[in-house]
């Protein structure tokens, strides 16, 4: 796993070759950044099912609550299976872009 601190969010990416065990990681490192936007980039070399994805759902809602922005960035999806307000998108600039609206959006109120 690796972690990279960007100007206005934390990058988490996969290294791992499992699904589980970079699951587990990203659990115990996801706590330490309660209150930033995280970005979590999955590796194309992680065989990673719609299933799986689902998990990152009560991560998302705990993103939401804490008013941050959580996003997941792979290409290896369709993100139309997914519900609407799970950030599933194919590149880093669509996930940066994510963050900004949602930025905005609370700012505004929403």
């Amino acid at each position: 796993m690796n972690i990279k601190n960007k100007e206005s969010y934390i990058l988490i990416s996969s290294d791992e070759n499992s699904f589980s065990e970079f699951y587990a990681l990203f659990l115990e490192k996801v706590a330490i950044y309660k209150k930033q936007h995280i970005v979590l980039k999955i590796s194309d070399k992680i065989n990673i099912t719609k299933e799986d994805f689902l998990l990152f759902l009560d991560v998302a809602a705990e993103k939401k609550k804490e008013k941050t922005s959580f996003v997941i960035v792979s290409d290896a999806v369709n993100m139309d299976d997914f519900p609407e307000n799970f950030n599933i998108v194919p590149t880093l600039i669509e996930a940066e872009d994510i963050i900004e609206m949602e930025n905005m959006e609370r700012e505004l109120g929403f």
